[in-house]
């Protein structure tokens, strides 16, 4: 019979990666090839030019126009959502059946939009924290409560 795999996707905004646990007594080992990253950046970093600026409609002065959207937001949505199409392309291939979400809270609801409903379905808990700086070694503690490592 074949085990039960379930990953654990553990992600912030900029850096994410996947542990498996394969059985009770096994612990979580990592996914290789599925440790993923993008450098944290700042509005600043990002934006070269000063906002644009533009006349009023309701007189002669002039003024900075907004930015439509946070590009730091959006880039993390952007990196999370990629993370979505990756779950979903591995989910297709069998590589995993059950799925545990740990996440920064914001880089959850992200996910949570992003996934598609098949893999919704084999979501089994999420965490709302972030365990991106925590050492595979000492994770299965942050899990006891959905997962018997």
């Amino acid at each position: 019979m074949k085990p039960t795999i379930t990953w654990i996707l553990i992600a912030d905004g900029a850096r994410a990666r996947v542990v498996a646990h394969a059985g009770v007594g096994k612990g979580l080992s990592e996914v290789n090839g599925l440790e993923f990253a993008q450098e944290p950046l700042k509005t600043q970093d990002i934006m070269a030019d000063k906002q644009g600026r533009s006349f009023n409609s309701g007189g002669p002065g002039r003024a900075a126009m907004e930015i439509p959207t946070d590009p730091v937001e959006k880039r993390e949505a952007d990196f999370v959502a990629g993370l979505a199409r990756m779950l979903d392309e591995k989910l297709q291939k069998k590589a995993f059946d059950r799925l545990i979400l740990a996440a920064a809270p914001q880089a959850l609801g992200t996910l949570r939009k992003s996934i598609s409903s098949q893999v919704k379905q084999t979501v089994m808990a999420e965490i709302p924290k972030d365990l991106t700086n925590i050492p595979n070694t000492e994770l299965g503690k942050h899990f006891e409560d959905v997962l018997a490592v």
